[in-house]
């Protein structure tokens, strides 16, 4: 019998068919509609392969091992319960990407520099997945970086994307060699790279937290953990935007996925004070992620900004799974782990469906700065109409999706008073604060985005020619839109859809939701607390629409029409409307002084001077100058320094060769 994982093997072949015919297809006119057709069907079928497989409570790991890479050894690929659900995650964001493709791809202006390596991004990340040893991981991972810097890269004569793409391969380089640290450590002095060998060893104490830091660096710099995120905001919005919500919703959760493996699954089990380190940097990151998103006027960059923030919510999660897990405490553990992985999903759905947007919008007006949009939601409604859906789900209101997650989170947290350690019972109260704060945040932050790009007045003359995208762009928005509503009214199938994962990595499982009446999630016990979004959705569409009956059919006679009120201005003028920057001043005045050493600075003409008030706000990325910058600065010293080496003699190159021989000589010499 063929095991399951050659199904997707077969998947990946297929894409990277595809890529190979893109490269010789790409400057033909029908090679948009061929390449995101051929993905388009090949990452639906491997995601109905890999949901049934999930959905399967009797299927098993399904391993293979194949006659590709190092001698001897092979390349191995292993499908468990944790690899099909990522697997779910990447192949139905990579369909819906490619829908979206079709019709956004006839915008697209370098169609040769996207569409090969579209497919081998994809491909990557379902390598990455699968793999089943570390030489074949690192491979594929190098693999998915590469190729996504290449997308990052198909606009490269535009403003600073070049340099995106540089701060990129330096940090994906960086990461890599963390990761094949980390496995180094794991292989051990036997060069064990198989993950089943790696699974059976017992690591030391010091090598186990050695791993765990460098699993930080290695997996927290793709994922775009704080303080290691610098790149994610400069590559994610340089992309095309279908591949920005890959890269934003797809391959930040393909990072995760290599963290869990590790940690949670090759590394055995953990010491509590892991579980600290992991929940601190995860609610540093929410909370620095949502501010860094409020202060932008980039959509695109606003919303690079807060998958930084999505991430520290999944990263604390995991955090408190760690900090469960070491306590025994398996039925906390498993609530926190899936309230984690559900957030993976929810995130992939509406990031996806924002940055779908975010480009409809581009590719209607050409801009992404705020500051010359508005009042779109009258030239494209269905797109506003989804985006709303969007930012609703990614504030975390009811009904929708990122509510039922972060509920999950806000649960497990509240099980941290039967910690044993004290560090912990502080620790995790103060980050679930950090978290209920991030999501105030994010809440604002998406108020601000939907409303200075939809509302109000046009602020531009580019809005005034704008009009609804393509039907393939809209129906990839819709079936997303339609994905966060029901995962949030129904939250319990996915739960239980999980239980196979948290039973393999914990031992144990959340509570069966489909038995629960009225299809409510009860995390733990009635008692404590429970939830129906069902409900909520009913409630909300029934009280919304008696007002609107009540308001049209017994107040319509009483209304009247006069001038709207315009805060002092006698004409409503574009100009008088907020604008992104003022929109986030009140927060900027309370977190900027510490969080971006924020300055404001007016210009006031004196008394009978014409000129204009002017006010200059000045925000520095404090971590990019505080780590990054002196580290540029002192690599740009060093070679400039060492330039001069280049134009040297023949009988001076002698010399240096010479010199580093005695020295060499005299090291071997004076060594104990």
């Amino acid at each position: 019998m063929t095991p399951v994982v050659a199904l997707p093997l077969c998947g990946v072949a297929a894409l990277l068919g595809v890529a190979i015919l893109a490269v010789a297809v790409s400057r033909h006119g029908s090679a948009t509609r061929l390449v995101y057709g051929a993905t388009l069907a090949i990452s639906a079928l491997v995601f109905v392969i890999v949901t049934g497989a999930l959905a399967d409570d009797r299927a098993g790991a399904s391993a293979i091992t194949l006659p590709l890479g190092l001698p001897w050894i092979g390349a191995h690929f292993r499908l468990d319960s944790l690899s099909l659900f990522f697997l779910v995650v990447v192949n139905l964001s990579g369909a819906l990407a490619s829908l979206y493709g079709l019709g956004y791809g006839r915008h697209e202006t370098a169609p040769h520099r996207v569409l090969p390596f579209f497919p081998a991004f994809l491909a990557g990340m379902n390598l990455v997945v699968l793999a089943d040893d570390a030489f074949t991981f690192l491979l594929s991972w190098e693999f998915m970086s590469l190729a996504s810097w290449a997308l990052v890269m198909a606009h490269h004569r535009e403003q600073d994307n070049t340099r995106a793409g540089y701060i990129y391969l330096v940090m994906a380089s960086f990461g890599t060699l963390a990761l094949l640290l980390a496995f180094g450590l794991l292989a051990g002095p036997d060069g064990t790279y198989a993950f089943d060998a790696m699974r059976a060893a017992e690591p030391s104490r010091f090598i186990a937290a050695a791993v765990l830091v460098l699993m930080l660096l290695g997996a927290g710099s793709k994922a775009g953990l704080v303080p290691l995120h610098v790149w994610l905001p400069l590559a994610h919005p340089a992309a095309p935007s279908h591949v920005s919500a890959l890269m934003s919703g797809v391959m930040t959760k393909v990072a995760i996925y290599g963290f869990i493996r590790v940690v949670f699954d090759l590394l055995g089990e953990p010491a509590w004070w892991s579980g600290v380190v992991v929940l601190f940097l995860g609610g540093l990151t929410a909370v620095l992620g949502i501010l860094y998103a409020l202060m932008e006027k980039d959509l695109k960059r606003l919303l690079a900004y807060s998958t930084i923030e999505n991430i520290g919510v999944i990263f604390a999660s995991l955090g408190l799974a760690l900090a469960f897990k070491a306590n025994a405490m398996p039925s906390a553990a498993a609530l926190a782990l899936t309230a984690s992985l559900f957030h993976v999903l929810n995130h992939s759905f509406f990031k996806s469906l924002l940055f779908f947007g975010a480009g409809a919008v581009l590719t209607a007006t050409g801009e992404r700065n705020m500051e010359k949009l508005g009042g779109l939601i009258h030239r494209m409604p269905l797109t506003s109409f989804v985006f709303l859906v969007g930012c609703v789900s990614i504030s975390a209101l009811p009904p929708f999706n990122g509510f039922a997650s972060e509920w999950l989170a806000f649960q497990a947290i509240l099980q941290s008073p039967d910690l044993q350690q004290w560090g912990l019972k502080v620790m995790v109260p103060a980050v679930g604060g950090l978290l209920a704060l991030s999501a105030a945040l994010a809440a604002a932050c998406f108020v601000k985005a939907f409303g200075i790009t939809f509302l109000g007045r046009a602020r531009s003359a580019v809005v005034e020619s704008a009009h609804e995208v393509d039907r393939w762009s809209l129906a990839a928005m819709f079936v997303l839109a339609v994905l966060c509503l029901l995962a949030g009214i129904l939250p319990g199938f996915i739960i239980d859809g999980l239980s196979p994962v948290t039973l393999s990595l914990i031992g144990d499982r959340m509570p069966v939701q489909a038995v629960q009446p009225w299809l409510s999630i009860v995390p733990i016990a009635e008692s404590r607390s429970s939830y129906n979004g069902l409900l909520v959705f009913v409630f909300i569409a029934i009280s919304a629409s008696l007002a609107a009956l009540v308001i049209h059919r017994f107040a319509s006679h009483a209304l009247r029409r006069g001038p709207a009120w315009g805060c002092g201005f006698a004409e409503a003028v574009p100009t008088a409307q907020y604008t992104a920057v003022s929109f986030a001043q009140p927060i900027r005045r309370v977190f900027g002084t510490f969080a971006f050493r924020a300055r404001e600075n007016v210009e006031m003409p004196p008394p009978g001077a014409i000129g204009p008030a002017r006010l200059n706000v000045e925000i520095h990325d404090v971590i990019w100058e505080t780590f990054y910058q002196p580290i540029a600065g002192a690599i740009d010293f060093t070679t400039e320094r060492l330039n001069h080496l280049q134009f040297l003699t023949i009988r001076r190159y002698l010399t240096l060769v010479f010199l580093y021989l005695v020295t060499l000589l005299l090291v071997l010499a004076l060594w104990p």
